[in-house]
Order: C-alpha cells, then structure tokens, then sequence
C-alpha cells in the first residue's frame, strides 16, 4: 500500500509528509530505556534508522497513546550547566507529556553557547555526561543547533519539542521557538521557580569569599583561583583567625561540659549523704531514743537487780515439819530463803520485826 514520506517543506519550514510508492514497513525506533542500569546512549551512536514513515501528529492524537506501533519522540534542549532540579523537572514534564513518548536531549556544544548566551561553568563534556545520568533521558544529542532547522528534525524524527512557553529572544529572533509553534509541534513545560543555573552563580559570586577562602584552604592555589596576592594572605590569615575561633569554641564546650559533669556528680554526692545522715539520725533515735532499744534493755535490767537484791517471802500458811503449832521465834540472824521479800522495804519491815520479837522474848 502506499505510504507517506518525509519530502515536500511546508510554507513554515517543517518537513511536510508527502506520498510515496515504498512498501510498508514496521517501525524500528528505539524503545524507551526500561531499565536504569546504564547511562542513555549518545545519539550518534543509537541514530533513529528506522524506514518506516513518521507521519505528522497532533498533540490530540499522541496523547490519546497512538501511534501505537512505535513512541512519540519527544526534544528538549538547553545548555544545562550546573544540572540542578530545575532542569530534572522541565525533563520529567517533557517525558511524561504523552503515554508512549521517547526523550531526546539536545545539548549545545562550549562555542556555540559562548558565541550567544555566554561563558558555563562546566565544559560541554560535563554537561553532557550530566544529561546521559538523568532518570528521564533516554538519548542525548551532543552539540545541538541553536535554532532548529528542517534537516535537524527530520535527522532525528521528531515529533514534538518541549520547552517552557516564555518567548526566548536569541541569535537575532525575538523567539527561537517561534517556528515550531505555528507547525503545531511545540508543548509547553513549566519552570521551577526559585532555582536557575543563574541563581546559582549568583550565590557563588555573592558569598565568593567564603568558598574561596574555603579552597585556599583545601589546597588549591591562588592561582588556580585567581585570586591575588593580597587577597590570598588575607584569606589565610582570616582562616586563622576561623580556626583560633573554633578552638576557643571548643574549649569553653569542654568546660561547660566538664562543670555540667562536676556538678551533677556534687549533686550525687550531697544527695548520697543525705540519705547516710538520715539512716544514721534513724538508726541512733531507734537505739537512743525515748522509746529506743536501750532504754527498754535498761529497763529490762534495772529489774534484774532488783529481783537479785529483793528475793521473795514464803507462804505463812505452808507447814513447818517437827514443830508445834505454836512457833517459836527464830533468831535474828536466820533468814528465810524460802520466801524472799518481795521487796527492800519488805526486806526491812521484817529485819525490824525480828528484832522487836526478840526484845519480847528477852
């Protein structure tokens, strides 16, 4: 059957799909990467070859997932220096765009970006090896054009380029992307605000002593830094000064710390004696005290000697073996011990008693 191929230009520059008399073929692009083992391949080295024709989506169309004989090839491109998440979040909105889309990255080349935006920080090779490490990549191509032309979207196969929808004025147009718009294949992203490749340098040049400072102090030389000889002493002699600093900081922490411990070790040492000076006071009034042990062992032997000193008396009515009923008065030295006095009193009321029998008797 006949199928259509990429030949006649339409008026805006585009590649127009035009019939042609070849056999149909099946699609051989490159799949999106399944698997993040690997970083995404260059596209010189993975170019698109497929014969098949790629005629002309709308964003209608690639959204509802067809085709669905092969992905929507999805470009972005920019300088990326710096990589920042910024740039990851324009990539993930550019790869998740359709169902079935197949991300590629144009990276534009070290002179290209000097001749029209400026000087990078990193070099084309680090940026590009950046891109080929991101998550949502899927082929990165190396020195991109500035403003894309027929040949270049026709080389690769694209279908739609991604960007954010402000107008970029550069290389003498007031909006590069301009042309793609009115072809119907522009999809527009959003920035991320608060962070830009600009923002970032800003911070650096604005703290600049501080990391220079901080890389004179890693080993880097005032050359390397450019930094003049003035300025070199003068940050060495403020790390010094940094350094002195942190080491009286380091100290008073050490003698906060150090009275913090000798302070909680006093603490345990009065809160110990208290509680010894309590048992002490406790066990002494149970010993000593008014009703203590020893004033009950006291009492228990004062009672003692006076049962030793005051034995008990006998029975009047026990029975007196070989005597008459009527008792004979016994001599005052006789004393009874068969029934001691119950007491010294008692002991005495009978010596005295003895005493006036015998008055009697004599």
């Amino acid at each position: 059957m006949p199928v259509r191929a990429a030949g006649a230009e339409s008026g805006t520059g585009i590649p127009k799909p035009s019939p042609g008399t070849m056999e149909e073929l099946e699609h051989t692009c490159p799949q999106p990467r399944l698997t993040l083992t690997a970083p995404a391949p260059f596209a010189d080295e993975t170019s698109c070859q497929c014969q098949a024709p790629h005629e002309k989506l709308t964003i209608a169309q690639a959204r509802l997932g067809t085709p669905v004989d092969r992905p929507v090839r999805v470009y972005a491109d920019g300088i990326f220096d710096l990589f920042h998440a910024g740039h990851a979040r324009a990539l993930m909105q550019a790869k998740t765009l359709f169902p079935n889309s197949y991300l590629l990255v144009g990276v534009c080349s070290d002179d290209l970006t000097h001749k029209f935006k400026g000087f990078t920080v990193m070099n084309e090779t680090e940026r590009y090896e950046a891109l080929r490490h991101c998550r949502y990549v899927d082929e990165v191509i190396r020195d991109a054009p500035w403003t894309l032309t027929p040949e270049f979207l026709e080389k690769h196969k694209i279908d739609f380029v991604a960007h954010d929808d402000i107008p970029y004025s550069s290389a003498g147009s007031d909006d590069v992307y301009k042309h793609i718009k009115e072809a119907g294949m522009f999809v527009p992203t959003q920035r991320t605000e608060g962070i830009s490749t600009s923002d970032i340098i800003t911070r650096i040049v604005r703290d600049y002593d501080v990391y220079a400072r901080r890389n004179l102090q890693r080993g880097y030389t005032a050359k390397e830094l450019n930094v003049s000889f003035i300025n070199e002493k003068k940050y060495r002699f403020q790390n010094q000064v940094d350094k002195m600093k942190e080491k009286v900081k380091n100290v008073e922490e050490k003698s906060k710390e150090f009275v913090y411990k000798v302070e909680e070790k006093s603490h345990d040492l009065i809160q110990k004696w208290e509680e010894k000076s309590r048992e002490f006071i406790g066990n002494f009034l149970e010993l000593f005290g008014p009703d203590g042990a020893w004033k009950q062992m006291f009492q228990e032997r004062s009672g003692r000697m006076l049962q030793a000193f005051s034995p008990r008396q006998s029975p009047n009515s026990s029975p007196t073996r070989g005597r008459s009923p009527s008792r004979s008065p016994s001599p005052p030295w006789v004393i009874n011990k068969t029934s001691p006095p119950s007491s010294p009193k008692a002991a005495s009321a009978s010596l005295s008693s003895m005493s006036e029998g015998d008055e009697d008797e004599k």
